[in-house]
């Protein structure tokens, strides 16, 4: 150990004695700065933000997550939450909890259910519903925690089909900042269980969550690639396309900047695409009818849309699966007008010098308009569309980043609404005026008020934070 080195909140140093007793009440490692291990167990996907607590404890289950938070609250510091790092904040002066360890999956094929622990990613998920002829609402990207992604709604790449992944969680397991283990349902406690369904990690660290599946074994998806050359035809033709598409069907477009890589296919490689996705559950038949108009607006560099088997749904968007520096920033639009799409050529297409590996437009509408029964707290007001936008690159380069991807925003305001979807926050707009922006006025007033009852001292607010106070 390395006493004296990890400093509480409040000024007073963590002692050799008080880790010892923690380690003493855990299965998972107990680790200050300095220790061997203490990096890899900090290790996150987002490397522009790495993590450097002033302890991290690798919860091995429920019991580890109890003693870890009530050991915080003791020592007066604050939690943090860490599955994959898709979406982590910096944990300077935190205790660290890290999940990877909790990675249960239990399929109930009757109940179309699955019981998840706090750490399991996307794919084990889809693997495990899959060997039963279901899918889960996972995430674009099977590698991002399943947890964090519900927590903070979970936009599936069939979300237009069945609704946001917090649409239909059943229930939760949580500790809350009394150190207390609740199972939280509907019934047993209806403001935490509205609450926790959008309300991303500000009432506790789950440890497990129970949510529906769907009967869906095969999808009729992939990506559509066109030279970069062409990028404003093809945006303009998929805004157009996605007007008329039924809602079993989920797309989205992006620009790509993609690296003279040799895991990049040659006809990409080095050069500026514009991807279309698909994911269509209907017949593969009448998804080839409906994407037809999208083969025709100019010969693909690659089209991979065919009928494939739901394992293979994170081939669709095809995100990197290993860590890499990144500054990302996000907006909702009403709309997705041609003077729009003029706005972000001018800015991010052939020729324009932008720094971003990824622009990406998503369709929403279908299901994820109806609100469900019971309500949770997710509501994007009139938007049709998500934008992202991504920068990969190393710390020298994150100011002007954000520089290049604040004007951008600006560019693009006339189109935006006042709303911001927080699973899309980056640590750039987790703020506290970025985070109400995430919610309806009614709805932010009421995740106060939940606040207030379960950490009125703010013990979670290492996160896209609602503060008590």
């Amino acid at each position: 150990m390395n006493p004296n080195q990890s400093p509480a909140q409040g000024g007073v140093p963590i002692t050799e004695d008080a880790v010892r007793r923690l380690a003493a009440q855990t299965v998972g490692p107990v680790l200050l700065p300095g220790d061997e291990g203490y990096d890899v167990e900090c290790a996150s996907y987002n490397l522009a933000i790495p993590q450097q607590p002033a302890l991290v404890v690798g919860a091995a289950n429920a019991a580890d997550v109890r003693a870890a938070i009530r050991f915080a609250t003791e020592q007066g510091l604050p939690v943090a939450v860490l599955a994959t790092g898709h979406s982590a904040l910096p944990s300077a002066g935190a205790l660290l909890i890290t999940t990877r360890r909790m990675d249960g999956v239990t399929i109930d094929a009757e109940a179309r259910s699955a019981r998840i622990e706090a750490g399991v990613r996307w794919q084990q998920v889809v693997d495990a519903a899959a060997e039963h002829g279901l899918a889960p609402l996972n995430g674009a990207a099977p590698s991002v925690g399943a947890v964090g992604y519900t927590l903070g709604g979970g936009l599936s790449p069939i979300g237009r089909a069945f609704g946001f992944a917090a649409d239909h969680v059943r229930s939760i397991e949580l500790v809350t900042a009394d150190g207390e283990l609740r199972t939280v349902t509907a019934t047993s406690e209806p403001e935490l269980f509205w609450a926790l369904r959008g309300g991303k990690g500000n009432f506790g660290v789950v440890t497990a969550l129970e949510f529906g599946l769907f009967p869906v074994s095969r999808i009729y998806g992939g990506g559509l690639f066109f030279p970069g050359e062409q990028a404003a035809e093809v945006l303009k033709a998929w805004g157009r396309w996605t007007a008329g598409v039924p809602d079993e069907l989920t797309s989205s477009v992006a620009l790509l900047q993609l690296p003279p890589a040799p895991e990049v296919p040659e006809p990409l490689r080095g050069r500026l695409v514009a991807h279309i996705r698909i994911a269509y559950v209907g017949p593969a038949d009448q998804g080839e009818r409906l994407v037809a108009p999208l083969r025709a607006i100019a010969p693909t560099l690659v089209d991979s849309v065919a009928e494939m088997p739901y394992v293979a749904v994170g081939s669709i968007h095809a995100d990197p699966p290993t860590p890499i520096p990144f500054v990302d920033r996000s907006a909702l639009l009403r709309e997705f007008t041609p003077e729009l799409i003029d706005t972000i050529i001018a800015a991010a297409g052939p020729g324009a010098g932008s720094p971003l590996t990824v622009l990406e437009i998503r369709h929403l509408g279908g299901v994820l308009d109806r609100r469900p029964e019971p309500p949770n707290a997710i509501d994007l007001g009139d938007a049709a569309f998500t934008f992202y936008a991504v920068a990969i690159g190393g710390p020298d380069q994150a100011e002007s980043f954000q520089d290049y991807l604040t004007r951008l925003l600006h560019a693009i305001e006339p189109w935006s609404t006042d709303r911001r979807f927080v699973n899309f926050l980056g640590a750039g707009d987790a703020t506290s005026e970025g985070v109400a922006a995430a919610y309806s006025p009614e709805a932010y007033q009421r995740l106060l008020a939940v606040k207030r009852s379960y950490d009125p001292i703010n013990v979670f607010r290492v996160n896209h934070n609602i503060t008590p106070a």
